[in-house]
């Protein structure tokens, strides 16, 4: 072989081994790497949990199974259980699976009730907090009052009664659409209270994103200190919060409960530890001459 030839083949062979590295990098910059699987179709679960209308947390994911979304109770799975539901009119129907796969049917009450139950549209209103009834085969019937068409998304508070969660309180949601055309309400301005029913709730405190606070809750009615707030949910007031954009849900649990015998107000106090900064729907509910009032008010939470 003369020289020519044999610089002419080593050409040759260095421009292949080139154009295959080549080759060889761009795979890499569009394939998946090992492991990894950028074109399979999302699966069953996944859209089960991403569904129409589903409000995302701040990072952009649903709730898909297992995922912890700081206990916000935006996924419907969390530590093993499940929430599985559906609307059927004004009815929503749901269950709740454990870790071991069957329905649960054991729960520890939360301020006398099994189950705790609410259900407000994307825009934070129509707010509803109800106590299903549970049928012995584990599953709770929530007869809600006319929901007005949108988005909607409907949470189970409840402590397991048993599996490896038993004794641990969970906020579970799915979300649900009501057909026909939707009327955005806007957000109410952040205030320092509110009117309900002739009484007029005060808010004070400024509880800042991520750390334990209190918040302090006056009821007037008249112009007057309101003393004759009756036990509700053995408390004198049950204080729920819910977070502008993604929906994410706060309980404001009361400090002491209520005492037997005697009314309650006009201050009452709540252990406030609000995850996120930014506008927080508030929902107050107290009773009076057998009836329950629901105040809303909106918090601005600092960072």
């Amino acid at each position: 072989m003369t020289r020519t030839t044999t610089t002419t083949r080593r050409a040759l062979l260095t421009a292949a081994a080139a154009a295959a590295l080549a080759l060889t990098l761009a795979a890499c910059g569009s394939d998946p790497m090992p492991g990894m699987d950028h074109g399979a179709a999302p699966s069953a679960t996944t859209a089960d949990h991403d569904m129409p209308g589903m409000s995302h947390g701040p990072d952009g994911m649903a709730g898909m199974p297992g995922m912890d979304h700081g206990a916000n109770g935006l996924a419907a799975e969390q530590g093993g259980y499940r929430l599985e539901g559906s609307l059927a009119g004004t009815e929503y129907r749901f269950t709740v699976t454990g870790p071991d796969g069957k329905v649960l049917t054991e729960y520890q009450p939360e301020q006398t009730k099994e189950m705790h139950f609410y259900a407000i549209r994307s825009d934070l209103s129509g707010f509803q907090h109800l106590h299903p009834t549970r049928s012995a085969d584990g599953t709770w019937t929530a007869p809600l009052a006319a929901l007005p068409p949108g988005e909607w998304r409907m949470y189970a508070s409840f402590i397991p009664g048993a599996g490896s969660g038993k004794g641990t309180g969970l906020v579970l949601s799915r979300t649900a659409t009501v057909a026909g055309q939707a009327e955005p309400v806007p957000l109410p301005a952040a205030a320092t209270g509110a009117t309900v029913d002739g009484y007029t709730v005060t808010v004070a405190g400024a509880p800042k994103a991520g750390a334990a606070g209190e918040l302090t809750v006056t009821v007037a009615k008249d112009g007057r200190p309101v003393t004759d707030l009756e036990p509700y949910l053995e408390t004198y007031a049950h204080l729920t919060a819910f977070h502008a954009g993604d929906q994410a849900f706060a309980h404001l649990h009361p400090e002491g409960a209520a005492a037997t015998g005697a009314g309650g107000g006009p201050t009452l106090a709540f252990h406030a530890e609000l995850p996120k900064p930014g506008d927080w729907r508030l929902f107050l509910q107290f009773r009076t001459g057998g009836t329950l009032h629901t105040a809303a008010i909106t918090l601005n939470v600092a960072a």
